[in-house]
């Protein structure tokens, strides 16, 4: 609870610091507010779990929450000059980022689908507001709107969803929903599609396929920093909301519900992969290949183990810190050449070897290449799936990844093989710090995953 405090104060005073043009001192007071989040979460760790009444705090949530934080730290050391290029009006960016944030606490937090949906709506609806918030730039609106449009229609589905279930159970409460699945022989007919409607509400939610269609045209239309935040930080709390509510609720309904969701794996897979092979446009293979991403992640809910929540802890840091030095990057390239096409890239080795170096990590990770954190995701994913539905699927998953390979070094090859613009790529000390630190955690997790495998 004191995250989630900490965290909406700090953007009260951000929200009053832009009101008296203190726009020098938006950077430090975030950081400030973030640093003492993250200094609650640590000083709860490995206390017995507290309720406050619809929330919990217990490692699950403490170690989803310091990512999101961590994530969100970073990103906001990448808006230098940044914001200030878009609007004179930068306290908003980081008072809605912050509100959203709190949102995610929420998320990770949740014991009582209320409280579920009141952090998924805090996030979403500053979401939708920061991915139009360039109120001259037509792309930025189209992805507000639809944004807007499929977050509030899958909204729909997720409240019928748990209002089926509250009809049968009686309950908004996680525990009483599973204490009625486990001591009722005879479950209400109406507890059935109230389970699909809520997976169908939350796949909508982290973009997996085949309802997805948002998500390319609001990755590509929104703010680049937007983005990052979008792709990284809100994706790892929207999975870590999935598996509690699937883990301590519906896990009893396994054998119902594993089936459909085989089925949106296997098109996430497929779609996100072939579809990010034949774009032209960097950020845009972001986007269809965090849709990939988004089906390796659903593999932890396959598989209900007490490793399914490391497991989805490891990989989302490792897709979290890949795709920050990713977007980082693309910032840098775009604001030097005005393009986020592949051959923007070309010759970026000779221009900044730094940089460079770093997006290659990147990609190799996102690629699931050994040594580096990706890979060891994967690899944890593949093993909870081999011990019961041994090889077909993980075959299925693994030529999916073959695929990913294309496409991430295209991107390595046009920086180190191909021929580009001779102009130097500046990189400012802030851009430095959160691409060394997101290179070094790649490596570190992909070393030695320990640190944070049997954290949950």
């Amino acid at each position: 609870m004191n995250i989630i405090i900490t965290i909406s104060i700090t953007a009260f005073i951000v929200l009053y610091a832009g009101l008296f043009k203190a726009n020098k001192a938006l950077l430090p007071l975030t950081v400030v507010g973030l640093l003492t989040a993250l200094g609650f979460t640590f000083s709860a760790w490995n206390g017995n779990a507290v309720h406050f009444g619809m929330m919990q705090t217990d490692n699950f949530a403490l170690a989803f929450s310091g990512i999101c934080i961590v994530g969100t730290l970073l990103i906001f050391l990448l808006t230098q000059n940044y914001f200030h290029a878009k609007s004179d009006n930068i306290a908003e960016y980081y008072t809605l980022i912050l509100f959203a944030l709190a949102g995610m606490i929420m998320m990770v937090s949740y014991k009582n689908m209320a409280m579920l949906f009141v952090g998924l709506e805090i996030m979403s609806v500053s979401l939708y507001i920061l991915a139009g918030i360039r109120k001259k730039d037509f792309a930025s609106n189209e992805a507000s709107l639809k944004y807007f449009l499929m977050g509030a229609f899958s909204t729909g589905f997720l409240l019928f969803g748990i209002t089926l279930i509250y009809g049968a159970a009686g309950s908004f409460d996680l525990d009483k929903i599973q204490a009625y699945l486990v001591n009722n022989q005879a479950i209400s007919p109406i507890f059935y599609p109230g389970v699909i409607l809520m997976m169908i509400g939350l796949s909508f939610k982290v973009g997996a396929a085949p309802f997805h269609f948002w998500t390319p045209d609001v990755y590509e239309g929104s703010p680049s920093l937007i983005t990052t935040f979008m792709s990284t930080v809100v994706k790892t709390a929207g999975f870590a909301a999935f598996l509690r509510l699937f883990a301590d609720a519906f896990a009893p309904l396994h054998d119902f519900w594993v089936a459909p969701l085989i089925v949106i794996v296997c098109l996430t897979l497929f779609i996100g992969n072939v579809t990010a092979l034949f774009q032209k446009n960097f950020k845009r293979m972001l986007a269809y290949s965090s849709i990939s991403h988004a089906g390796y992640l659903l593999f932890s809910l396959i598989v209900l183990t007490k490793n399914s929540g490391n497991s989805v802890l490891v990989y989302a840091a490792a897709y979290t810190f890949a795709s920050i030095i990713a977007f980082a990057v693309l910032i840098l390239v775009k604001q030097k050449t005005g393009s986020d096409s592949f051959e923007s890239f070309n010759g970026l080795a000779k221009r900044n070897p730094l940089v460079a170096l770093c997006l290659t990590v990147a990609m190799l990770s996102l690629a699931g290449i050994p040594l580096t954190a990706g890979f060891i995701g994967k690899y944890l994913m593949f093993l909870n799936v081999m011990t019961e539905y041994k090889t077909l699927l993980v075959a299925f998953a693994i030529l999916n990844a073959l695929v990913g390979f294309y496409y991430y070094f295209r991107v390595i090859v046009a920086m180190w093989f191909k021929d580009g613009a001779e102009t130097e790529l500046s990189t400012p000390s802030q851009y430095k710090v959160v691409l060394l630190v997101s290179v070094a955690i790649t490596l570190v997790l992909g070393i030695y995953p320990a640190i944070i495998l049997n954290l949950i």
